[in-house]
């Protein structure tokens, strides 16, 4: 009767045991630990092949880094602060996905706060993330007046998407919302359409004037005169649009169309028609401004002028990581593009 065989040995595995350190790293990638610890920082000017080495030993022997460490040791926490507004919105949740995406790729980790289009709330927002000591802010649009926002942020890296200002460390970009505006008009009158309202956002701020000009813009270029009482302010919610809606129908003025600031307003405005019994394009045809996810899944389909929404979130992220890089920020953003869908037709009386 042969001997029990001794059970066979596992073959040694190559990862060492225990935590691994940034020196195995290095060792295993050829390259020093600095250069290692600059590459995962993002501040590394070094080959590409050398990023791959140092990365191919990061998965090879699993190391885990540390982000407190690595925050200590460039004098940073690795957190940027964003100042939404409201953060259910379907608008703003597509941007700061486009933000969380793109500052995740560098090790950063995003706060989200919100200003709920309160220049109070704003403030104390921008203040909590000050004493968090945020590595820089991103505010998208925003109630603080230019002056205030500027001087809150004083020293701080600093990006502001939807309004033009300057400062030390600032940077600020937006999209073309009066050509976006005229765009959409333009389509509504290319329609044969010429009563034709208009339900503009919070005045207060930059694009919802922008908005409100290129209407006018195309209105004037077509020479058709602007009636006031067909142009509504609302806030830029769904409920605002469906209570713009009743506003224009109490004043009993006629419209074939209507363009309207965003497309949560425009959905509002939808819903408010259809109580009145008016039908969306039948009667009003119907354009928005945005593009975001549900304007294509609504009843019908939203024509709407598209602006990349994650694609600003994104450009507003890599902008703050090239002034924490000691870089020149410069977002790009497509110009507007009108997508045409089921909610406007020609006018056929």
């Amino acid at each position: 009767m042969n001997a029990k065989q001794p059970p066979a040995k596992k073959a040694p595995s190559s990862r060492p045991a225990g935590v691994v350190t940034l020196e195995q790293v290095a060792e295993a990638a050829g390259v020093s630990p600095s250069t290692v610890s600059r590459i995962l920082n993002g501040t590394a000017a070094v080959s590409q092949a050398k990023k791959d080495a140092v990365q191919a030993a990061i998965r090879d022997l699993g190391f885990q880094p540390n982000p407190v460490a690595r925050g200590l040791a460039g004098g940073r926490t690795l957190s940027i602060g964003v100042v939404t507004q409201i953060i259910s919105s379907p608008f703003y949740g597509e941007a700061l996905l486009g933000i969380e995406r793109e500052l995740e790729r560098a090790g950063y980790v995003p706060l989200f706060v919100s200003g709920n289009w309160h220049e109070d709330d704003e403030r104390k927002a921008i203040e909590a993330l000050l004493s968090r000591r945020v590595d820089g802010i991103i505010v998208l649009a925003g109630r603080l007046s230019n002056e205030k926002l500027v001087q809150l942020t004083t020293g701080l890296p600093t990006v502001v998407v939807g309004r033009q200002l300057a400062g030390p460390k600032l940077y600020s970009f937006g999209f073309d919302n009066r050509l976006g505006a005229r765009l959409a008009t333009q389509h509504l009158i290319e329609q044969g359409h010429r009563r034709i309202a208009f339900i503009a956002g919070d005045l207060l701020h930059d694009d919802a004037v922008e908005r409100q000009d290129g209407y006018l813009d195309a209105m004037a270029a077509a020479g058709l005169p602007v009636d006031p009482d067909l142009m509504v302010q609302s806030d830029f919610t769904a409920a605002g649009g469906m209570l713009a809606v009743s506003r224009l129908l109490e004043r009993t003025v006629s419209f074939t169309a209507m363009f309207v600031s965003n497309d949560e307003m425009a959905m509002g405005a939808c819903l408010g028609l259809h109580r009145r019994n008016l039908r969306v394009p039948d009667d009003v045809s119907l354009v928005g401004f945005d593009d975001v996810v549900m304007a294509r899944y609504t009843m019908p389909p939203l024509t709407t002028v598209r602006q990349s929404v994650y694609e600003i979130g994104s450009e507003a992220a890599t902008a703050m990581l090239a002034m924490l890089n000691g870089g020149t920020p410069k977002a790009q953003l497509q110009t507007p593009e009108l997508v045409v869908r089921e909610s406007t037709r020609r006018l056929l009386r």
